[in-house]
């Protein structure tokens, strides 16, 4: 059964409307506090941690309300990746994190993402207890008045951050003599990123570090690469790096202005992590992965699996197989070795550590020759419209169209009003006539 509020990657839609409101944070503050408060924990603690949306001033007071009228001590950081909220909830031994972030969305989006005392995505079945939670109509969540809860601010939230970051590397790891393009799409990076990067002793030419509550993921950041790649020209830089709003998204660009996208790193660091004996099993996909990745591993003896798309259905699946290694042509790449969830900065100091001894960006991540794919959103005002007898004839027509000389994946959004298109084939033409044959049917 549907999830009622969770979508595949947390709450999310248009701020004041729906789920998004100071209404229903408090309810979801009330409802998953009182949930984790009764998993057993002497301290009552959440924290919390946001992107850089003008919308999170508003929804952040009505969550901590909702938690610490449950009884939960919370502690809130500020801007921060959503790996260093997931981090820090486990360092911090919390009871729960919630990062306060739409992600990839425009700033007029916002939404939640919820993180158990192991750092860890939560499972559909305890987003489902929570959901009970939210719609139950008593007030028995309502801890008494000497039992409330208490709010606290740190300040040094990503320094902790990058503190666990670079304890996963040499001592002697720097990045002196690198120069790079930082886009950090204006949102939850752009305090961390730079400061990293900087502190490793690369050369930084940064960009998207100037928030204003609603420039986030403006025409920047991951969703947007084409900045990063005109910049790598410009300056001339070793290699471009682009997050996206709560940066577990990375997309990169090499010397030569070449987009590398979530597939080829994850071909990269699957060969390299196999050298060096740190390859766990194989790699978890998604149903987006070019076929041409599959293609590559399948080449290098390396196993492969399909999850569906998003980045929590990934870690269950490297979890089921004991994987540690998985991600989406996205750019949302997690390193079991290291993290819990996608984590962007992680990721490109994984490759920076690869490129420091002189090689070029170009000839590292350009790993596979990729199927040609194209990509097309269709915003609708009803998801459902792909179930009904018009558009699933039209599928079915041009999946007959394709005849086995490509794949099709129709799919509803799981954090959008939109129906996600994808086609896969050497032959572009064709994927162009089967993605307009299903258009004109949601149309």
């Amino acid at each position: 059964m549907k999830n009622k509020y969770f979508g595949t990657d947390g709450i999310r839609g248009t701020v004041n409307k729906g789920n998004i409101t100071g209404e229903k944070f408090f309810k979801f503050g009330l409802a998953s506090g009182t949930y984790f408060k009764n998993q057993k924990k002497s301290k009552q603690i959440a924290i919390i941690a946001k992107d850089t949306r003008l919308s999170g001033y508003t929804l952040e007071p009505a969550l901590v309300s909702g938690l610490v009228s449950g009884g939960m001590h919370v502690f809130t950081l500020g801007p921060l990746p959503t790996n260093g909220l997931a981090m820090l909830t486990k360092s911090m031994k919390a009871n729960m994190g919630i990062m306060i972030t739409a992600s990839h969305n425009p700033y007029c989006d916002n939404g939640l993402k919820l993180f158990g005392p192991d750092g860890m995505k939560l499972s559909d079945q305890i987003e489902k207890k929570i959901e009970k939670l939210i719609d139950a109509r008593n007030t028995k969540q309502l801890t008494n008045p000497k039992l409330l809860g208490r709010v606290k601010r740190l300040e040094n939230g990503n320094e902790k951050y990058i503190e666990i970051l670079k304890k996963n590397f040499p001592n002697n790891f720097h990045l002196r003599g690198i120069k790079i393009v930082l886009d950090c799409a204006n949102g939850a990076g752009y305090k961390s990123a730079p400061k990293l990067l900087e502190g490793l002793g690369a050369k930084v030419i940064s960009i998207g570090i100037k928030p204003n509550g609603l420039n986030i993921n403006d025409k920047c950041g991951s969703t947007y690469p084409f900045k990063i790649q005109s910049a790598v020209r410009r300056f001339k830089a070793h290699i471009g790096i682009s997050f996206d709003g709560d940066a577990d998204r990375v997309i990169m660009c090499d010397e030569k202005g070449k987009i590398i996208d979530g597939d080829q790193i994850i071909a990269m660091l699957a060969r390299r992590w196999k050298l060096k004996k740190i390859l766990k099993g194989g790699v978890v996909g998604t149903l987006m992965s070019n076929y041409g990745l599959e293609n590559f591993l399948r080449k290098e003896k390396i196993r492969f699996f399909r999850s569906e798309v998003g980045d929590r259905y990934v870690k269950e699946k490297m979890r089921k197989f004991n994987f540690n290694l998985g991600g989406e042509q996205s750019g949302h790449i997690i390193l079991g070795k290291f993290a819990t969830t996608g984590d962007g900065l992680l990721v490109a100091l994984e490759v920076l550590f690869s490129l420091r001894k002189g090689k070029k960006a170009s000839e590292l991540l350009n790993v596979f020759l990729p199927v040609p794919q194209i990509l097309e959103n269709v915003t609708v005002n009803d998801k459902n419209v792909i179930d009904e007898p018009k558009c699933k004839n039209a599928i079915k027509k041009a999946n007959k169209l394709m005849n086995n000389k490509g794949r099709l994946l129709i799919r509803k959004s799981g954090t959008e009003p939109k129906i996600r298109i994808m086609g896969e084939s050497y032959d572009k033409n064709l994927i162009l006539k089967c993605i307009n044959i299903i258009k004109r049917s949601i149309k």
